[in-house]
């Protein structure tokens, strides 16, 4: 048995942000939840959605205690804030963190029995839908407007929590390409990359089937074509506008089948150091890809070689695995990215409590190669 769960209704397109007063007014919402982060606002990209609430006479609270790794606080003051706002939706715009942010506060705001935060972790048994949210993304890697899954930082354990909870997905997601032009290239390279892990991650996992395989295959075609052309020319609209919706079609397979262990060690590096998580995810892919590779999945392998753009034919298994290990290799350094984790700050002292902490995420289960914390430390060691 396999199982779909997407959010209600989308739209795709340069300024499709003006959707959020049509789809307010026929759900018959009075005031919006305005969650994003204070470099939006100080950039002035918040202000695109702004002019729609005031151009619509739609009232509006802001809310902008939002971190780049969002933590159980940012929850909390949320819920309290929206308590006194008086609004009957959240309108949550930015990257994952901004989003993953919106989601606890709309489901704390009606379940609350887990006001903790803490008890979110995993699957949580909610009961009630979240409030109503709008998801507009300001990056192209997430997913985070169509998955049912969100991130929150356990600061006082240094954990990175992974909430699972059909209850949390957006109602609406608004993938307005505009709204990530102002995205820098390093931002653009790390995101589009965790858009990529998410694709390559839920292909192989045990649990993929046809209609993920679908999704996640073309996820990196698209992703493969436009992320380095996105990376160099910010504003060439052809490559955001593909970038913002292969990175929700990726969304779509993994929010539904799971990832591995690629997912595992990258959260503890964003507790631990605060790692932007697409840098962490990027860094580690082709790592991890090569573990992988002595996996019932490797005969996959060659179909992502293929999606990437590698010419396979006549190619072997093991020449498959290579060639897909190599051109995501090849597009990590094109567009920048740290290969060694001593180059983006991690002690080779912490290797093994992070190991233990990889070991125990939520995501280890989905890895289509069965491990172990030895062995995610020698995958640590091998990266460092």
């Amino acid at each position: 048995m396999y199982r779909m769960i997407l959010n209600e209704t989308s739209y795709f397109g340069a300024g499709c942000r003006e959707s959020i007063a049509t789809e307010a007014g026929r759900r018959g919402f009075r005031k919006a939840f305005f969650v994003t982060d204070k470099d939006l606002v100080r950039f002035h990209v918040a202000d695109k959605v702004i002019e729609v609430f005031d151009r619509n006479n739609i009232p509006y609270e802001i809310y902008t205690d939002v971190k780049a790794n969002p933590t159980i606080a940012n929850v909390q003051h949320g819920v309290e804030a929206y308590k006194a706002s008086g609004a009957d939706f959240i309108v949550a715009l930015g990257g994952g963190s901004a989003i993953d942010t919106a989601k606890g506060i709309g489901i704390v705001v009606n379940n609350p029995e887990f006001a903790d935060v803490r008890s979110l972790e995993g699957t949580a048994a909610t009961r009630q839908k979240a409030v109503p949210t709008f998801a507009l993304p300001t990056t192209a890697g997430t997913g985070a407007e169509v998955t049912i899954n969100y991130v929150i930082i356990d600061e006082e354990a240094k954990k990175k929590m992974v909430c699972v909870d059909p209850n949390d997905i957006p109602c609406v997601a608004i993938v307005d390409p505009e709204l990530m032009y102002s995205m820098p290239k390093g931002l653009t390279a790390a995101t589009g990359m965790d858009a990529l892990t998410h694709a390559i991650e839920s292909y192989i996992t045990p649990g993929a089937w046809v209609m993920s395989d679908m999704m996640e295959l073309k996820a990196i075609e698209m992703i493969a074509g436009n992320l380095k052309a996105a990376v160099d020319d910010g504003n060439d609209p052809a490559a955001r506008e593909a970038m913002s919706q292969a990175q929700y079609i990726a969304g779509m397979g993994f929010s539904n089948v799971g990832l591995g262990i690629v997912h595992s060690m990258a959260h503890p590096l964003g507790a631990h150091y605060d790692t932007p998580h697409g840098v962490a995810n990027a860094l580690l892919l082709p790592y991890v890809m090569e573990y992988n590779a002595q996996s019932p999945a490797a005969p996959k392998y060659i179909n992502i070689a293929r999606a990437m753009g590698v010419n396979t034919d006549g190619m072997t298994e093991e020449e498959g695995v290579k060639a897909a290990v190599d051109a995501v290799r090849r597009l990590s350094l094109s567009i920048g990215i740290p290969q060694k984790l001593h180059e983006i700050g991690v002690r080779e002292e912490d290797l093994h409590i992070l190991a233990i902490d990889a070991f125990n995420d939520v995501c280890t289960g989905g890895n289509p190669r069965p491990t172990s914390v030895e062995d995610i430390e020698a995958l640590y060691r091998k990266a460092f």
